[in-house]
């Protein structure tokens, strides 16, 4: 089982994930021969920390570029997730090209701030199609990751592309069982595993050409223990972009599912994930995860040892369970005059004993 603590000091961490290679489970297809002249070197890109937006708002634009509003980027990701939706339901051509430009202007957004990961971490609003917004949401944050595991832009667009369109599947699934949440028979929960072959068809039928892009669609309930489907491959063959995939897709399911079900608070996501009973994702993933969200991620109030409470105003990567806290009620009940900022990273003989609604009952 994986623990909190180890993920935290580094215990029995993995090899990084992208360093696996890919398996497939198409036969061995020779790679084509390369023509024109060679590609320039990839960049390794260096995300800002995901501590929420900056206290003005704004994002930091990259050097003589100018910034795009994250609220315009996420808008336009939904506006080619329903264009795409069209597409899968109506067996048309899917926006490909869109699709691309898409996971660039994300990975720009990414690279000058934090705003679009935070928009793409919060529930959609309840009239939004769930699989659209299912998409948006794990496409964002499967490219932060991929960026926090050391993936260079290049890779990052492959991985964005695959997270935009894995469960497009669903679209071709009777609504009646994607409603149903967790309560399927038996023959319902064998149509809905089917979509992740449904996912790989169809992307495989438009004609994408990038390396493993298939088998990180198809893939994305691989499990490390062999537990996952369609296959029930063991984490030596699963698509490094499939676990990655599969992990957002994971969290984001837990944080906002499909209506009417329960969501998680995002610490309570994390400490699911964490606690599993197998250990469903390397744990070099899941600290990826935890350095991004944090099990106390920004806005959340908590409850620190000596009775005060505040609300969680930034993470510290290098130390999750210890995040900046601005108190506004004191030990006795009292609600401050002024916030007092505190980052516990720096004070060790204070701690969260929990977030206020645990802490009160």
């Amino acid at each position: 089982m994986v623990r909190l603590r180890d993920l935290i000091r580094g215990d029995g961490d993995d090899e990084p994930a992208r360093k696996r290679p890919p398996a497939s489970s198409e036969p061995a297809r020779p790679p084509a021969a390369p023509s024109g002249p060679p590609p320039a070197p990839r960049e390794h890109v260096r995300f800002p920390d995901a501590t929420g937006p900056r206290a003005d708002g704004a994002a930091a634009p990259a050097p003589g570029a100018p910034a795009e509003d994250p609220e315009v980027v996420f808008a336009s990701i939904h506006l080619v997730l329903g264009q795409l939706r069209d597409a899968v339901k109506g067996g048309g051509t899917l926006p490909v090209e869109d699709m691309e430009d898409v996971v660039a202007r994300v990975i720009l957004a990414l690279e000058r701030g934090s705003e679009l990961f935070w928009l793409a971490a919060n529930p959609a609003p309840p009239d939004t199609d769930y699989v659209a917004a299912h998409l948006a949401s794990v496409g964002v944050l499967a490219i932060r990751i991929g960026a926090d595991l050391g993936y260079d832009r290049g890779e990052l667009a492959d991985l964005g592309l695959a997270a935009f369109l894995f469960d497009i599947g669903l679209w071709q699934l009777p609504e009646r069982v994607l409603a149903k949440g967790d309560s399927l028979t038996a023959e319902e929960q064998s149509l809905y595993h089917s979509h992740p072959r449904l996912s790989a068809d169809i992307v495989r039928r438009s004609g994408i050409q990038r390396e493993g892009f298939v088998e990180a669609v198809l893939e994305h309930h691989e499990r490390e223990q062999g537990q996952g489907y369609p296959q029930g491959l063991p984490g030596s063959a699963i698509h490094p972009h499939a676990k990655i995939i599969g992990l957002m897709d994971t969290y984001t399911r837990l944080t906002a599912p499909r209506p009417p079900q329960p969501r998680l608070q995002p610490h309570e996501a994390i400490r699911e994930i964490v606690r599993s009973k197998h250990e469903s994702f390397p744990s070099a993933l899941i600290k990826a995860l935890l350095a991004e969200i944090s099990v106390f991620p920004p806005r959340t109030m908590v409850k620190l040892n000596t009775g005060e409470v505040g609300r969680v105003v930034a993470v510290n990567r290098n130390h999750p369970l210890r995040p900046k806290v601005e108190v506004i009620v004191d030990s006795k009940g009292d609600r401050l005059h002024a916030p007092k900022l505190i980052d516990l990273s720096e004070t060790p003989f204070l701690y969260i004993t929990g977030p206020v609604a645990e802490a009160a009952r």
